[in-house]
């Protein structure tokens, strides 16, 4: 999971709030806190308790003092979850219930509207319990809940710092565009960001915002693309084709680059052209413009490398072929799919085809993936620069 692994406490949820689902709660199942059974469904979750703002800290140690052995809390990490959705308050308290499966946290899910001529700022405290591996009890992470209206989103900094816990790492999951400017005082204190750059109109934009508030934080915050995750299964799967020695001298005589990508997902097909280009070192081709040309310097002298993107509804990426001079290396992931069809062949000789597991393109899971995993993200960052004009 993450470095920081702590349980901050062995606190209990309250028996008389939750003893009537006790018996009824199976492996990963959800609770929630005094008045609100959590459903499977973003439409029918509950925020929770509503609490007043300043009273939270109170009526979270009032819930866990009445304690009776059956439920501990656990967190490992701040997980901070900002939206201007209408209605993400219950889709985001969903994907919560699911992300805490796994990774306990302390969840502080706002739905923000800035431009609401109202300002007013709405809180909710509640709770996603789920059976231990050992099956016998069940852990809790809590989460904190709140609505900003109007000029109340200029606080948002200070309403998440005040429900930090403890001294745990704090991830950003922002589900929206970034606007400048982005304020100093809130991304000082965040050690990862999580964002999806598929969405964005403008990556060369965004991701100058996102560096500024980089060297605010003086270097400290980790990039955390769910873009670049998405690619997470594909890049494996390139990846073995060229883990034995004797394959390593296909590297030098790759001459094609074909990529099948659903329309919406050209961003993902030229992460994946960057990645290949910055760990292979090819070089964009002088004079081509925003082409997508590359060129290699290799013993046989410099090689040209032809790059072409084919627009295929299904997967986000549903196809992927290496030609060289003698061999060719294909993965096809078919819509629904959840497994690559994985393909290698010489041009005269040997051809052979596996499956390998292909992931999904399910937010939940995308997150899940990330937050097990740590490091500054410097392969990502290698990728972009290859591409970022081209995004």
């Amino acid at each position: 999971m993450v470095s920081h692994h702590r349980e901050l406490s062995t606190q209990r949820c309250a028996p008389k709030s939750l003893s009537r689902w006790n018996t009824a709660v199976a492996a990963h199942e959800t609770c929630a806190l005094p008045g609100t059974l959590m459903t499977a469904t973003a439409e029918t979750f509950s925020a929770g308790l509503p609490v007043e703002v300043g009273q939270i800290h109170r009526e979270l140690k009032k819930l866990w003092d009445a304690a009776d052995g059956v439920m501990t809390r656990a967190s490992l990490i701040n997980l901070a979850v900002y939206s201007e959705a209408p209605d993400s308050l219950g889709k985001n308290t969903a994907i919560v219930a699911r992300l805490t499966e796994e990774h306990a946290c302390r969840a502080i899910v706002i739905a923000a509207n800035p431009g609401a001529p109202e300002s007013r700022v709405e809180a909710w405290i509640s709770a996603h319990c789920h059976v231990s591996r050992a099956g016998s009890k069940q852990v809790c992470s809590e989460q904190l809940s709140f609505s900003l209206q109007g000029r109340q989103c200029g606080f948002l900094p200070n309403i998440v710092f005040a429900q930090l816990d403890s001294d745990l790492p704090l991830y950003l999951w922002w589900q929206e565009e970034f606007r400048a400017p982005l304020d100093p005082q809130l991304w000082a204190w965040i050690d990862r960001v999580i964002y999806d750059s598929q969405t964005w109109g403008h990556f060369g934009e965004q991701l100058d915002l996102v560096e500024d508030a980089q060297k605010e934080a003086r270097h400290r915050i980790v990039l955390c693309d769910l873009n670049w995750v998405r690619l997470v299964h594909l890049r494996l799967a390139l990846a073995q084709f060229f883990d034995h020695p004797a394959t390593h001298h296909h590297l030098d005589e790759i001459k094609a680059l074909e990529i099948e990508h659903a329309p919406e997902f050209r961003s993902t097909a030229l992460l994946l052209v960057g990645w290949l280009a910055g760990q292979l070192e090819w070089e964009r081709s002088p004079g081509k413009g925003k082409s997508l040309g590359f060129e290699k310097e290799t013993e046989a002298g410099r090689r040209r490398i032809g790059v072409a993107l084919h627009e295929k509804k299904g997967e986000p990426i549903s196809g992927c072929q290496i030609t060289t001079d003698s061999a060719e290396f294909r993965i096809e992931h078919r819509a629904g799919a959840d497994l690559l069809d994985v393909f290698f062949g010489r041009t005269k000789g040997r051809k052979m085809r596996q499956m390998l597991p292909a992931g999904k393109n399910d937010v939940v899971e995308l997150v899940r993936e990330e937050l097990m995993r740590g490091g500054p993200h410097r392969i990502y960052l290698r990728a972009v620069a290859q591409v970022r004009d081209l995004l």
